[in-house]
């Protein structure tokens, strides 16, 4: 067996997440119908995260072993000309060759994802469906201050999901950066690993800061209450993008 490490683009509004479902589209199952088309060969492509329906990615590593060895180029080339001609929003970035010990997921350090706001009265045409749109003014200063007391060790549970299958709530966020440039917030987020849903209830509750509906003290008291229930809201999965994985 040969081991390939892809890295993958994809708008996911039209699918159901990464990991492969029974009646819905899936970013998984398009990939592995793809290169079977090229090479005949029923493969299982491992990503370094479970993207949910909506999410999208900049550049999603994964990992696939083929029972032949391929020239790298040829998988890349062949995989999106499958993807393109089956009409898919997924595109293969680049393949490599990588030794046995790798694995997209358990071999990964540090995820960044990245939550992209547009702030402005008039709702976006060009960018639906791959922003969260917010009309009211968003104090985004006020959203990124606030946010440092995420950084650290702590539990998460105010900002899991109740469907969130993680053995414990407790997490370590490294980074939370709130930047606007214009009507354009994004806010970056760095982890060794996410709880389900995690950051977008994280955004869904900054935004309530953001719009001066709660204060810092508000928000420190929702996080140090460990229950979801005194969160925010979850933020639309349309803003939403896996930005890059460190190894």
């Amino acid at each position: 067996m040969t081991k390939y490490k892809l890295e993958i683009e994809y708008v996911g509004t039209n699918y159901s997440g990464w990991q492969i479902q029974e009646k819905s589209p899936s970013i998984q199952q398009a990939i592995e119908e793809a290169i079977f088309k090229f090479c005949g060969e029923k493969t299982f492509v491992y990503s370094c995260g479970r993207t949910d329906a909506g999410v999208h990615a900049i550049r999603m590593p994964a990992h696939v072993e083929f029972s032949h060895e391929y020239d790298p180029r040829k998988i890349l080339m062949a995989t999106n000309f499958h993807l393109s001609n089956a009409g898919h929003t997924i595109s293969i970035l680049n393949v490599e060759r990588v030794d046995d010990n790798f694995h997209a997921r358990f071999s990964c350090k540090k995820r960044h994802y990245v939550y992209k706001i547009i702030n402005r009265p008039t709702r976006p045409v060009i960018m639906n469906e791959r922003v969260w749109w917010i009309y009211q003014p968003l104090d985004a200063k006020l959203m990124h201050s606030v946010a440092q007391h995420l950084i650290g060790k702590h539990d998460f549970s105010t900002f899991r999901a109740a469907e969130c299958q993680a053995k414990s709530p407790i997490k370590t966020l490294d980074e939370i950066t709130v930047k606007q440039n214009g009507e354009n917030i994004d806010i970056y987020v760095s982890a060794p690993s996410f709880l389900h849903h995690q950051v977008r209830n994280i955004v869904g509750t900054l935004s309530l800061v953001g719009k001066h509906k709660w204060t810092e003290e508000d928000f420190i008291s929702a996080f140090n209450a460990c229950d979801r229930r005194r969160g925010g809201p979850t933020a639309l999965a349309s803003g939403l993008y896996f930005d890059y994985a460190e190894y």
